[in-house]
């Protein structure tokens, strides 16, 4: 018996290669309609990979990335050991677990009701008005914050606070109320791309579950609880947990240009991608940002999959892979 299993283990190699030949010039037309893409992928994702050897060396153009000396993990220290490494922790973090639950709640509260809206055309009129912030940059943005809240010139000192009899705020350094401010504007930003993506789930969902809802009497409200959320479950499953394996990174725009760099806002405002910024206009050290890079991307990976870990022994149909 021992002898034939051997046998069979030394065939399966052979068969299973011929197997992949056989599959290959059946289907070559689809193979080679898929190279270029291949190639983009290897030449933008696997090729820059070596780079991650600058977090691991200490920078020197003259010799250049290969013959530059190692540092070791100095890179690191350096970014986790100074005075503001938990500032900066502790914000990226708050910030981007609230923009996950914020991206979440309101998107799907429009998704929903843009649904309900049996004018196609208003409908569609209305998804436009909140899809275009999307595109638009974060310099644009952080003109139209400023016009909100300029000191003299601003609609909030100049208009809105006048009427309802307060005072103006100073508001660029006012470092309490910037934690609401960043939030509002990055959930403004990005509620149309993701209102976009629940509706074309929620059109997906069979007319059906929802007439025979009726017909047992059930509410609006008790449809949108009992049909709509659970089927959404998997696409509101694969989009937190994408929004999860960037926890540790922050939106560089956003934390940028809209405090208008603030130093006073800093507690509030400063976070590891606009601190590894500033600390290479200082130093000049591409092998900080390479070490700050890294960092996220392997926190950021590690996060998806456990995270993929905990709802695949929760639900595994819900799962991401």
């Amino acid at each position: 018996m021992s002898t034939q299993a051997v046998h069979v283990d030394l065939e399966q190699p052979p068969r299973r290669k011929a197997k992949f030949i056989r599959t290959v010039k059946k289907y070559w037309m689809f193979y080679l309609m898929m190279l270029p893409a291949l190639l983009v992928l290897l030449l933008n994702n696997y090729i820059p990979m070596f780079g991650i050897i600058i977090a691991f060396k200490n920078i020197n153009y003259t010799d250049g990335i290969l013959g530059s000396p190692w540092s070791g993990f100095s890179n690191f220290k350096y970014l986790f050991m100074t005075s503001d490494s938990w500032v900066i922790t502790r914000n990226t973090l708050l910030y981007n677990s609230g923009f996950i639950i914020l991206n979440l709640i309101f998107p799907l509260a429009f998704a929903i009701m843009l649904n309900e809206i049996k004018n196609r055309f208003l409908a569609k009129m209305h998804q436009t008005v909140m899809f275009l912030p999307y595109f638009l940059s974060m310099i644009v943005i952080s003109y139209l914050t400023y016009a909100f809240l300029s000191d003299t010139n601003g609609f909030f000192n100049k208009t809105l606070l006048p009427m309802l009899n307060i005072d103006p705020v100073n508001w660029y350094f006012t470092k309490e109320v910037w934690p609401y401010i960043l939030s509002m504007v990055n959930t403004w930003k990005s509620m149309g791309y993701y209102t976009v993506i629940y509706m074309a789930a929620i059109i997906g969902i069979d007319e059906e579950y929802y007439e025979a809802a009726t017909i047992d009497g059930a509410s609006k409200f008790k449809q949108i609880f009992t049909i709509t959320i659970p089927l959404l479950t998997p696409i509101i499953t694969i989009m937190t947990l994408l929004q999860i394996g960037r926890i540790f990174n922050a939106d560089f725009g956003l934390f940028f240009q809209v405090p208008r760099e603030s130093g006073v806002l800093f507690p509030v405002t400063n976070v590891i991608d606009t601190y590894v910024y500033r600390t290479f206009i200082t130093v000049g050290d591409i092998g900080l940002s390479s070490a700050a890079g890294l960092i996220q991307s392997v926190v950021g990976f590690t996060l998806v999959f456990l995270s993929n870990w905990i709802v695949r022994r929760i639900d595994s149909d819900n799962a991401l892979f």
